[in-house]
Formats: C-alpha cells, structure tokens, sequence
C-alpha cells in the first residue's frame, strides 16, 4: 500500500495527492475552559439527583426495570418509572472506568477515549445525502460506501458512526449487515454498532471479532466497537434502546448515553434546567451500564441544544448550544468519566450559515475538552443530510483544529534571535537561512483554502470553497485505496453475512 503524503509536504516522485495531516492521535494540552463555578455544577448535580430520586427515568425494557429492582431502585412495572437513589448513582460511577481504548482490525488506528484525546468520527444517521452535482436524495447503498471510503482517506477521522445515510433500497431488518461489512472492507477503523435492539448490535460486534482473529468471549475485556444510546428525552429509554445498551455492556463494548435535551422542546427552556435533566438522563444510563457489567466502558454524551422559538425548528452551533458543550465536559470531569459533544448546524445548505454554526459548536467541544466529537465531519440539515462538499470543509476545519491544539515549542531555533539580526532594518526574511531551512514545514498548508490574488484566482477559475470542496471530494475518492483483508477473513465475514441474512428473514434481528 503506498504511504500517504505527510502533511502535504513530503517530497515524493509520483503523482501529488492531497495535501492533509498525517494520521496521528489528537490531545488537547490546554486546560480546559469551566463556565461554571463548583457551587454551580453542584447545584445541578443535585437537582439531577432530585429528577432521578423524586420523578424518576421511564424505562420500557423489563429485563433492565429486573435489573434496576435488583440493585434496589425503586420500580413501579405499571408506569415502567425508576427512582434510582443517588447512592446506586456513585456506586456506579465507582465502576465505570476514566478511561478506555477500542482496538479496530488495524491496530495502529486504535482510539483512544479519556484524559485530553480527541477523536473525530463520521457524521451518522441522516436519511438524505447531498452533493453540488447530484444534488439531495435519499441514501443509499452507493453513496454509504463513499462516505466510508472518504472516512477512509482522511486522516483527521477516527472512526465510523451510526449508518452515515440509510441505505433505503434494502430490507430494513437486515441492512446493518451490508452497512457493517462496508465499514470492515472499505476501511479499517472502529465503527459504530447499531443499538436498535440487541440484534443488530452483537452482529456489529461478532463482524468485527472475525476481523481481528478474536472470539467474541475475547472481545469482552479487548474491545473495538460503540454505539450512542440516544435519550427520548424528556426521561424515556425505549426498550429497544435499553436492549442495545445491555447487549453492548454486557459484551464489554462501549456505549454513549447522549440525552437528546433540545431547550424549549424536550427539555426546560433554561439552560440551567436543561443541563439538570440531561444529566439525569445520563446518569441513569451510566447506572444502567454498570449494572450489566461493572467496569463495562462508558462515556458521558452532551447533545443540548435549543429550538426555533417561532418556527419549534432544532436549532445547532448556537450560543446557547456553545455552552452547553462546553458545560458538559464540567460534569463529565466531575464524574471522571469520557465526554462526547457534538459541531451541528441547522443550515439547509453549504454556506456561510453551516460553516459558522460548525465553528462555534467545534469551538465549545474542544474547549470543554471533549473525547468524542460526534458527527464531526459531513453533517447538514440538522442531521438530516449528510454532504460530501460539508465533509471537506469539516475536515478542513478539524485540521485547523488539530494544528491549534500543538504545543508551542520557546527555544534558541524557534526564538530566531540569529535570524533577526541577520536581517537589516527594513530588509525581509523571505531569503533568511531560517526561513530556508523552515519554509515548508512552517505553516499549515490548507486543504480547501485559496489564497491566490483575485487576478490568479479568476485565470484558476474563480471557484468558490464549496466549488473547491467537490474537486476535492471527487479527487479524494479517485485517490483512495482499500485497506489489505486476508481472503479467508472476507470469505467468513461474507459467510456470517449470509447466515445472518437467512436467520433474520422478515423479522427483526
């Protein structure tokens, strides 16, 4: 397989590719920023403990409402209502662990979750996807694969998320099948399990456990795959949703509890009260985890956010949604556990509009020092379209990123005292040894960014970011190669595909 060009500066014989940033592991040296005070946090931690002690969580699976009677909740099987206490809540944040690693079927793309580790993934879950030339349509097989192959190519992407657009063409019951097995040949990254159901989430992990050469059994205590345990908020965990969470605890693979807390909708219309209620919602989750498995990985999601208070539309990369990010890395420090965030837009198009909503939402994840920055790179529409021209311009912005968060280095080289005064008053540095020796390495070189004059620009043909972002798409597929896979590991995955297809038949998984 040919090495990919580092940095875009990397001398080389053939064919120029794409200039990107090497594959590396992203860290956040910086402290992390805090909007509110201890007294603060505390306030809402227990107003969240008040929301799960007095009001209680809905959850309709009654093996997990078993589970939860078990550890000495309060259940009321009627209503499907758990009161959980808050000394069952710190006896499960005794167990879950501060950290973790997912190990995927390449073990130099392994990710890791905890401390101040970023890990950018795929946008996931829209029905629709969109490009300038084909423009919006309904997803589909095809589309899916390039999305992966894309993930695939760029190095600032970590890993694959929930389905990046359905595949509508194929049986819903069994697509995941497909979807998996594409994620495992086209790339060798961690993926997202589908959590609709225990079903769909142990194929997940039986697929990527016949890509590494592991038995399931195996897989429990050396994980690779996750899944987001998505809150029907307001205080709702459906039954499909708590059998994924219990099918993926209890195999030893990682869960995202994410409260979807939109304020004015599902959730309070202040901020304060919607952190409360995310929280809670969280913490049940949590509890609900280590229930099934004590230890089992787990990270604390954030998806709070506001609405259109005149339209009821959702609403992302808001100030208001800015500090939510932010906040929730304040909560998931308190309970030292991983954080997942979120850099939405709601814009309907791959304008000005989606990329500043993007930044101020990217900027709010990282300062609050997230671990998983979920949907990081394609998401459009409010996560209803996932775009291929959005997905470069993400990654340009996730590039930036990357190369705002590397330390600083203060010393004799980088101080240049020399190569002041090697320069006269009023002369330049352009021919300076220091500049030389530096030129190509000094700066990030961009990836979708021009910065010809107008005159070059026009005689280059005048394109536009999002113009420049579809050459850029179409280039990035042209270039890609797939990942090597052992022919008896294909021949067996496709084989449990088969199986698994005929077993399912028309019912659910």
């Amino acid at each position: 397989m040919r090495r990919r060009r580092e940095g875009g500066r990397a001398r080389q014989t053939g064919p120029a590719r794409l200039p990107q940033l090497p594959l590396q592991r992203v860290a956040n040296p910086y402290p992390p920023m805090e909007l509110l005070s201890a007294d603060q946090v505390e306030a809402i931690h227990l107003t969240s403990l008040r929301i799960l002690e007095e009001l209680g969580i809905e959850v309709m699976s009654p093996r997990a409402l078993s589970l939860f009677a078990a550890a000495g909740a309060k259940v009321d099987h009627a209503s499907m209502t758990v009161r959980i206490d808050r000394g069952l809540v710190e006896q499960a944040l005794a167990t879950a662990p501060a950290s973790f690693a997912l190990t995927p079927r390449n073990p130099d793309k392994q990710v890791f979750f905890g401390g101040n580790v970023i890990n950018f993934g795929l946008v996931a879950g829209p029905p629709n996807v969109h490009d300038r030339e084909r423009g919006r349509r309904s997803g589909n097989f095809a589309d899916y694969c390039d999305f992966i192959r894309l993930t695939q190519y760029f190095n600032t992407l970590h890993l694959i998320g929930n389905q990046v657009c359905a595949p509508v063409e194929m049986p819903a019951n069994s697509r995941h099948l497909d979807t998996y097995r594409a994620n495992l040949t086209l790339s060798d990254l961690v993926y997202h399990c589908s959590a609709i159901g225990a079903g769909r989430a142990i194929d997940g992990i039986r697929m990527m456990a016949i890509t590494r050469g592991l038995t399931i059994e195996q897989m429990k205590t050396d994980p690779s795959v996750l899944t987001i345990i998505s809150v029907n908020s307001p205080r709702r965990f459906d039954d499909a949703m708590s059998e994924g969470l219990m099918a993926m605890a209890e195999h030893g693979q990682a869960t995202v509890i994410t409260p979807f807390t939109l304020m004015g909708a599902m959730a309070p219309v202040s901020l304060a009260g919607a952190l409360a209620q995310q929280n809670a919602e969280a913490l049940a989750g949590i509890v609900l985890t280590q229930l099934v498995n004590p230890g089992a990985p787990v990270i604390y999601g954030a998806f709070t956010s506001n609405v259109d208070m005149r339209s009821g539309a959702p609403a992302f990369g808001t100030p208001e949604n800015t500090k939510a990010n932010v906040i929730g890395g304040q909560f998931a420090r308190r309970y030292r556990l991983p954080y997942r965030s979120t850099n939405g837009n709601a814009s309907n198009a791959v304008d000005a509009q989606a990329v500043y909503e993007t930044e101020m939402a990217l900027w709010g994840a990282v300062l609050g020092h997230t671990n998983l920055l979920y949907h990081a790179a394609g998401w459009l529409e409010g996560g209803l379209t996932a775009s291929y021209e959005k997905l470069v311009l993400d990654i340009e912005m996730l590039q930036h990123m990357v190369e705002f968060l590397k330390p600083i280095p203060v010393d004799d080289g980088e101080l240049a005292f020399d190569a002041i005064a090697g320069v006269p008053t009023g002369g330049h540095f352009f021919g300076s040894p220091h500049t030389m020796g530096r030129y190509e390495t000094a700066f990030y070189r961009p990836l979708v960014s021009n910065w010809q004059n107008y005159e070059n620009w026009q005689i280059a043909g005048g394109k536009d970011a999002t113009e420049r972002a579809t050459d850029i798409w179409k280039r990035a597929l042209a270039e890609y190669e797939e990942p090597p896979m052992d022919p008896a590991i294909r021949e067996e995955l496709d084989a449990y595909v088969t199986t698994r297809r005929e077993a399912i038949g028309h019912d659910e998984p």
